[in-house]
C-alpha cells in the first residue's frame, strides 16, 4: 500500500526502531516522568514478582502519590528482567536498587504493598519497610483456607467433571440449550474455574447450581455419564459453600483497585465482616457455619499485627467517612498524634 500511495518512501528497519525510535522515547518518557517525580513529597508503592509466557521472571514497581494538582497517580517505574533466586535478601537489594535508580528516597516510602509471598514479605522486613498485604490477596487465601474440607473438595470434583463433560460434547451442549428453553433457565454456558483467577471457583458453583436442573437432566439422560450426576449431598454441600462465599466475591477486587484509596475501608470492611457479613445465622448450615468462621479467623490472623494496625487506623482517621468510628479509644490520641491531626 505505502508503495501504491508513494513509491519513492522507504519503510524504517526493525533495527532503526529498535536502536533508534523506541529508546529515545524511552529516554524522553524517563525524564518527564523523573521530573515529576521530584515533585512529590511522600509516596506508597506496590511491587509484584511475576513471569511472562515464556516464564521469564520480572520485578514491577509501582508507585503512588497526590501531585501538586491534587490528582492521585499512579506509575508503573519497571518491570525489569528478574534472573536471580528469589530469595528474600536478593529481593530486597532489587528493590533498594530500582528505588536508587529513579531517585526515590526510602525515608519518603509511606507503605509498600506486595502479594502474600513469604519472600517478599522478607524482603521488605529485611529492607526495614512499612508494608501491608494486597487485600485482595488476603481475602482470596482466607477463602482458599476457608472451604478446606472434604466434602467440599469432593462436590468441587463433581463440578469440574460435569464441566468437562459439556466442554467435550457439542451435543450435550446442544442438549442442554434445549432443556433449558424448556425449564425457563437462563441460556448460560457453565464456567471452568481457573487457579490464577480470582473468584473463578465461586463463579463455577454459582453457574452448576443455577444450571443444575438441565445439567442433571442431560447427563443422566446418557448411561456413559450417569455417573456424573450430582448426589443431594454434593447439592447441599455446593449451596452451603456458595452462601458463605458469594458475598466475599465483590469486596476481592473492589478493596484492590489502584485508581482510587482503598487503604481507609479495610478496618470498616472487617468490622462488616465480623459483625454482620459473617456472623452465623440460624438457617445456615453447620457447614456454612464452619465456613464462615474459618474465613474470620484468618483474616483476624493477619491483621493482628501492631505496625499494620496502627498503618490502618492512620487511613481510616484521615477518610471522612469513618473518622474515629473504627478506631479503638485508647490508641485515638496516639493515631491523632502520629497522623498530624
Amino acid at each position: 500500500m505505502l508503495k501504491v500511495l508513494d513509491a519513492r518512501y522507504v519503510l524504517p528497519s526493525r533495527k532503526y526502531f529498535a536502536d533508534v525510535v523506541l529508546p529515545h522515547m524511552y529516554n524522553t518518557t524517563r525524564e518527564k516522568i523523573r521530573s515529576e517525580l521530584e515533585e512529590m513529597q511522600f509516596y506508597s508503592a506496590t511491587t509484584d514478582l511475576r513471569s511472562s509466557r515464556t516464564m521469564r521472571p520480572y520485578l514491577s514497581l509501582t508507585v503512588h502519590y497526590i501531585n501538586t494538582s491534587w490528582t492521585l497517580r499512579s506509575i508503573c517505574l519497571q518491570t525489569a528482567y528478574f534472573p536471580d533466586n528469589h530469595t528474600g535478601d536478593i529481593i530486597a537489594h532489587g528493590l533498594k536498587d530500582s528505588l536508587r535508580s529513579w531517585g526515590l528516597s526510602e525515608e519518603r516510602l509511606v507503605c509498600m504493598t506486595t502479594d502474600s509471598g513469604t519472600n517478599i514479605i522478607k524482603a521488605l522486613k529485611d529492607n526495614n519497610w512499612p508494608s501491608l498485604q494486597c487485600f485482595g490477596h488476603r481475602l482470596h487465601s482466607a477463602i482458599e483456607n476457608g472451604v478446606k474440607d472434604p466434602r467440599i473438595d469432593r462436590a468441587i470434583g463433581v463440578c469440574k467433571k460435569a464441566v468437562s463433560a459439556f466442554s467435550y460434547s457439542w451435543k450435550k451442549r446442544r442438549d442442554m440449550t434445549e432443556v433449558q428453553a424448556e425449564h425457563g433457565l437462563p441460556k448460560h454456558l457453565l464456567i471452568s474455574e481457573s487457579p490464577t483467577r480470582w473468584g473463578s471457583r465461586q463463579k463455577l458453583i454459582e453457574r452448576f447450581l443455577e444450571q443444575e436442573k438441565a445439567i442433571t437432566r442431560v447427563l443422566g439422560a446418557d448411561k456413559k455419564t450417569r455417573h456424573l450426576v450430582p448426589t443431594w449431598q454434593d447439592l447441599e454441600v455446593l449451596e452451603a459453600t456458595n452462601k458463605a462465599v458469594k458475598p466475599l466475591q465483590d469486596f476481592t477486587d473492589a478493596l484492590s483497585g489502584e485508581s482510587y484509596v482503598s487503604v481507609s475501608c479495610i478496618k470498616p470492611v472487617l468490622h462488616w465482616f465480623k459483625t454482620s457479613l459473617l456472623l452465623p445465622e440460624e438457617e445456615d448450615l453447620e457447614l456454612t457455619k464452619t465456613i464462615k468462621a474459618n474465613f474470620m479467623r484468618y483474616l483476624e490472623s493477619k491483621y493482628c499485627d501492631l505496625g499494620k494496625e496502627e498503618l490502618l487506623d492512620m487511613a481510616t482517621l484521615l477518610d471522612l467517612r469513618f473518622r474515629t468510628t473504627y478506631i479503638d479509644a485508647s490508641k485515638l490520641e496516639v493515631v491523632k498524634k502520629k497522623s498530624g491531626v
